[in-house]
């Protein structure tokens, strides 16, 4: 796990000291070794940069940028089966002088070409200067665990693993683009592939940018794609057939993950997910886990007690860290600058509090994410499977009279429901879903804050909507269900750009490798085949994955709700985040700004501080985005 950067300057304005000061802005991703190379041509410059974290082959002759023959590398991430493909590389007549994974690449892609990819399992993003075709090829690995970045414009072309390492450069030009602030607004994110600023994009996962130098130009080419899967007929396969098949793979997947030359540990909440990462390698270990667990009582975040069941169960080596309030509070003014683009999960809070106490013990970490969307976790398709079909039975003007009466009684008027976890949130999505209870409208309903007519409303210029994966139309008729749909889009949109970007930045913020098991795409490749029914069961989510961990660890022992990173933010603004909502979302900066609608965001303050709590997601990605602002353009 490292920090890429590097360049394309057609103009020659780089320069090596450029160069370095783009790569030290990533020092936080690799502290142990540092690198670049410069190359001075006569139409270009061109310059690779890489921080390391060193992870596998500690020596220094690992190091990057890594040359073999007339390929040059700069790589992030892990090959977990490296191993497979330099036996079969040495087969062939290749020779190594490293144990590292980075080696294994430049040699695949010497004796493949592109095709390289397809032989990769793990999580990566890098970039091969092929010297001698004149080409820069950039990949991404199939999920997007990995981010990268780039920027072209005038002639320059940038790319990094982070957007803030573009800021170094002097012809680097921030614009904003408004649309891509309308599409925070509704998301809590930028989706990809695009970025904050005018010129700026992420690659898609996936894919693979070719540079030719010669003709100053690039192409993207899909190499994977998670509707490939989708798009094949169901297995015939019974449930029991399908359990085993799983768990193999899983065990698979699992087992890759803990390839290493550093301590391994694995985050532990007591859920399903992590349950499973712990039961399937525990299983054939007789070397105790070391997992983590972080609990914050004070705001009612405390999964350790049900962690502590599960590690007791499988006998690890468990770290349970306990923190208070105030040191969550302490994290926010720090948020704008790893995520360097807006970003409004709040869960990004308690993911950097338990990744900096593992630091503490570990240089890898396993994370359960991305088992929600391949095995259907999400309480959300348990609104798409129960109450969908009956809300397209109301009634239209049943329906939009509801939601008309929802708009005059605040959540915190409505009695018990109003103390249910997350129920401001939950019952302003309800409304939405009450005008269309469409799968394709409930995916947007419960994936953004602000619907089309209040960005309109928001927004002092009109604004269009982005080209992303949620407007995707790639599932097929023939293979379509309402769940598949919902899933499909969640992997290609909430996973790679809430999830994966959360965890990335929190990880790397205090330089640990967080490493998603579930997100080996022979998982998703072998789920996204199963029936419907194998993966959400009678009103049981994760059917499948539950009957794999009861195996291990008694149902009686993981019986209880569904628990998410969750932060009380409506509590935060109300009380010890007002004054800095005051301080970032004010009428001064807001008429300077000249983005937003300065009278309805006056309306929105006034009304949640009336007691409409269930605007307090909207007021939460004003601040985020103000924050971000403040940091990184004025």
């Amino acid at each position: 796990m490292c920090g890429i950067s590097g360049f394309i300057d057609f103009n020659g304005s780089s320069s090596e000291s450029i160069l370095e000061n783009i790569s030290n802005t990533l020092l936080h991703r690799g502290p142990d070794a540092y690198g670049t190379n410069f190359f001075q041509e006569t139409t270009f410059q061109l310059g690779l940069g890489h921080r390391r974290l060193s992870i596998i082959d500690l020596s220094e002759s690992a190091k990057q940028p890594m040359q073999y023959n007339h390929l040059w590398i700069t790589f992030n991430g892990e090959i977990y089966n490296y191993n497979d493909i330099k036996t079969e590389l040495i087969s062939l007549g290749h020779n190594f002088i490293t144990n590292s994974d980075t080696e294994v690449i430049l040699h695949a892609y010497s004796q493949w070409n592109v095709n390289c990819v397809n032989k990769l399992t793990g999580m990566f993003a890098f970039a091969i200067y092929d010297t001698s075709a004149e080409e820069l090829i950039c990949f991404r690995d199939r999920a997007g665990v990995k981010p990268f970045f780039y920027y072209w414009h005038e002639g320059l072309f940038l790319f990094s693993s982070e957007l803030k390492a573009f800021h170094k450069h002097p012809k680097f030009k921030k614009e904003i683009n408004i649309d891509s602030v309308a599409a925070f607004m509704q998301y809590g994110n930028v989706p990809t592939p695009n970025c904050i600023f005018n010129y700026c994009f992420k690659l898609k996962p996936g894919h693979i940018l070719t540079f030719k130098l010669k003709q100053k130009e690039f192409e993207i080419t899909k190499y994977w794609d998670v509707y490939d899967a989708y798009n094949k007929p169901k297995l015939d396969i019974s449930f029991s057939e399908a359990k085993t098949e799983t768990e193999k793979i899983l065990t698979s997947s699992f087992d890759y993950r803990m390839v290493s030359d550093v301590p391994v540990g694995v985050f532990l909440s007591g859920g399903y997910d992590s349950a499973c990462v712990t039961a399937l390698l525990q299983k054939n270990s007789h070397r105790k886990l070391k997992t983590f667990t972080i609990s914050v009582p004070d705001i009612g975040l405390n999964e350790a007690p049900y962690a502590k069941v599960v590690s007791k169960h499988f006998d690890t080596e468990h770290f349970e860290f306990e923190c208070t309030q105030k040191e969550a509070l302490n994290l926010i003014d720090d948020l704008p600058y790893h995520y360097d683009e807006p970003f409004a999960d709040s869960s990004a809070i308690p993911t950097t509090l338990v990744c900096k106490m593992a630091s503490q013990q570990v240089k890898v970490v396993l994370s359960a994410d991305g088992g929600d969307e391949v095995f259907a976790g999400y309480n959300r398709y348990d609104y798409l499977m129960k109450y969908g079909g009956q809300l397209n039975q109301l009634p239209v003007y049943f329906r939009k009279g509801a939601s008309r009466l929802m708009d005059l009684v605040p959540a915190n008027k409505i009695p018990i429901l109003k103390n249910k976890y997350n129920f401001f949130n939950r019952y302003e999505k309800l409304k939405g879903l009450l005008h269309d209870p469409s799968p394709k409208n409930m995916m947007l309903s419960l994936s953004r804050q602000f619907n089309e007519s209040e960005i309109k409303k928001l927004f002092k210029k009109e604004v269009s909507d982005l080209p992303s994966a949620y407007f995707s139309d790639d599932l097929k008729k023939e293979f379509y269900s309402p769940l598949a749909y919902m899933m499909a889009i969640d992997y290609q949109t909430y996973l790679l750009d809430d999830i994966l970007q959360k965890v990335d930045r929190a990880s790397m913020s205090v330089s640990i490798e967080s490493r998603e098991p579930f997100l080996d795409h022979r998982i998703i490749e072998l789920a996204a085949q199963l029936p419907d029914n194998y993966k959400y069961y009678q009103g049981q989510k994760k059917h499948i994955v539950k009957e794999i961990v009861h195996q291990y660890i008694p149902k009686e022992l993981m019986d209880r709700p569904k628990m998410g990173f969750a932060i009380p933010i409506e509590n935060w603004l109300m009380n010890e985040l007002k004054n800095k909502v005051n301080d970032f979302v004010n009428d001064k900066d807001i008429k300077e700004q000249g983005i937003f609608n300065l009278n309805h965001i006056q309306h929105l303050k006034k009304e949640f501080y009336l007691g409409k709590k269930e605007y307090a997601l909207k007021i939460w990605y004003l601040l985020m985005f103000q924050m971000w602002y403040k940091k990184w353009m004025d």
